[in-house]
């Protein structure tokens, strides 16, 4: 057997759409380093632009049964060599849709946490799962255009933001816009040039992505898309925070087994507890963050406000910018600090149980961030 033909043989087998689908995940988690990195932007962009060619080219040769020259000028080389890589479609929009996917889930999964964040980066997880199924189906063209508008909603949730230096609703709302906007182009492109075209068949097909977009508009109000693109790199509870040079000496007391530990956690009851973290946001954007108190008494109960206290933060540092707030004594129970944005989507959490303790083993450590 020729080299050729055992390499053909290997890539047949069943395992390696699996090989291919952990290898690329693992690329992304590895090579997207920033969510603001302007080469990575550009490849995602490109890959958006692709595959909205592609679909708009299978929706005018599948479902509007445009014939080949209508495609291009008369007879144009184009237009035949067009035709002639019809077959590889499906393979090119699964291979731009497993691209798009896999790194909106790396970066998304850096701003989820386990609270209701967590619901559109399932989606996004599910999906990228679903695209190594999804080849036979890639001439739907209703599940193409919905692909497209997913696609180009997560896109420009994260990368407005970075471009233009601010969150919030309208910014939010604006690239909701824009993906509604470009996915109604490609449905006109569609049927730019179709003689049975229809103000019905364009609803039909162009009305699923919009409400798709609805939707996904329903869970920002619910709080259930990761503030993107800010993120929580560290977090945790301390007797003191101090500054020294350009670093922050965070001081805790842990037992002489917990090498693992860089925080504190139980903490004892009336003394000051310092709460650190270090938030990531892209160069350029400047915003304000809180440090949102939570306090329930017992496991039973539930957890009830008690302070919110506003952070001013500055993007482009890659630890993220470092701040802190403290209380002066917390009561016995359990507390939480959810770091929230101004419209209130969590960037992350630290907790600690605070309890009566009498004389234990632990050792005053420090750690420098």
């Amino acid at each position: 057997m020729s080299p050729l033909a055992t390499v053909q043989s290997v890539l047949a087998r069943p395992f390696m759409s699996a090989v291919f689908f952990v290898s690329g995940v693992l690329y992304d988690t590895l090579t997207l380093t920033r969510i603001d990195r302007l080469q990575d932007n550009l490849i995602l962009l490109f890959y958006l632009v692709a595959l909205g060619f592609l679909v708009v080219l299978t929706g005018r040769l599948v479902v509007a049964a445009v014939e080949p020259a209508a495609l291009e000028p008369q007879g144009s080389s184009f237009a035949r060599v067009l035709i002639k890589a019809r077959p590889y479609y499906p393979m090119a929009m699964q291979f731009l849709l497993g691209g798009l996917f896999s790194a909106y889930a790396v970066f998304y999964s850096r701003s989820a946490t386990l609270t209701g964040t967590g619901v559109f980066l399932g989606l996004l997880v599910l999906l990228l799962m679903a695209n190594e199924f999804l080849r036979d189906r890639l001439l739907n063209v209703r599940l193409l255009v919905a692909l497209f508008a997913l696609a180009s909603f997560s896109f420009f949730t994260f990368f407005l933001p970075v471009m233009v230096g601010t969150i919030g609703t309208w910014v939010f709302l604006l690239g909701a816009a824009l993906s509604v906007g470009v996915t109604l182009l490609v449905v006109q492109l569609i049927y730019r040039r179709n003689p049975d075209r229809s103000q019905k068949k364009v609803v039909s097909v162009g009305g699923p992505a919009i409400a798709l977009i609805g939707l996904l508009i329903g869970f920002y109000f619910f709080n259930w898309i990761p503030p993107v693109p800010l993120s929580m790199k560290f977090g945790g509870m301390y007797r003191e925070v101090q500054k020294q040079d350009d670093r922050f000496v965070l001081s805790f007391d842990r037992e002489w087994y917990q090498v693992w530990k860089r925080s504190q956690n139980p903490f004892p009851a009336d003394e000051p507890v310092y709460c650190f973290t270090a938030v990531f946001a892209p160069v350029a954007l400047n915003t304000t963050v809180y440090h949102h108190w939570f306090f329930r008494p017992s496991d039973g109960s539930p957890f009830i406000h008690a302070d919110r206290i506003p952070i001013k933060i500055a993007g482009g540092r890659e630890g993220g910018y470092r701040a802190y707030t403290f209380k002066q004594r917390l009561d016995p129970g359990d507390w939480r600090v959810d770091v929230e944005t101004e419209d209130g989507r969590v960037v992350g959490q630290v907790s600690v149980v605070v309890a009566e303790q009498g004389e234990t083993g632990a050792i005053s450590r420090t750690f420098l961030y």
